[in-house]
């Protein structure tokens, strides 16, 4: 029998934020949570996201953002996605978002947001029961 292929998950920094202690930290929960991660770095464009999310076959998207650009660059992530025929590819984000934006991130189409408090067990569990291997 063949072995079912590993969550693949890429935790990406869009924009101008310089901030990636806890996307590391979120990259290295996934990884031992046993997904495959690929972390982009940062100051990635969303076309640049979209782009490695696609060479890399990834099931999910995750963004970071804290520099406030969010309403922009996670909608525009969503956008390309659907251009490029990956809107398969689910997206959700992590930050700190001002309530009624979580709303409208949700409504753009991000599957999940995870502000500061969420415990990495949480996103972890999050993770293992909404994403499966595309």
């Amino acid at each position: 029998m063949a072995q079912k292929r590993k969550v693949r998950i890429m935790v990406a920094k869009p924009g101008l934020d310089g901030h990636d202690r806890g996307a590391r930290i979120i990259a290295r929960a996934y990884r031992d949570a046993g997904f495959e991660v690929i972390y982009t770095g940062l100051h990635q464009t969303p076309e640049e996201i979209v782009e490695a999310a696609i060479q890399e076959d990834v099931d999910m998207i995750g963004l970071s953002s804290l520099a406030g650009a969010h309403k922009y660059l996670f909608p525009r992530v969503l956008e390309i996605l659907r251009e490029k025929g990956a809107e398969d590819i689910v997206v959700c984000g992590g930050g700190i978002f001002p309530e009624e934006d979580i709303a409208a991130l949700k409504k753009a189409g991000i599957k999940e947001i995870f502000t500061p408090g969420s415990s990495l067990d949480e996103i972890v569990k999050w993770v293992e029961d909404n994403i499966k291997p595309r």
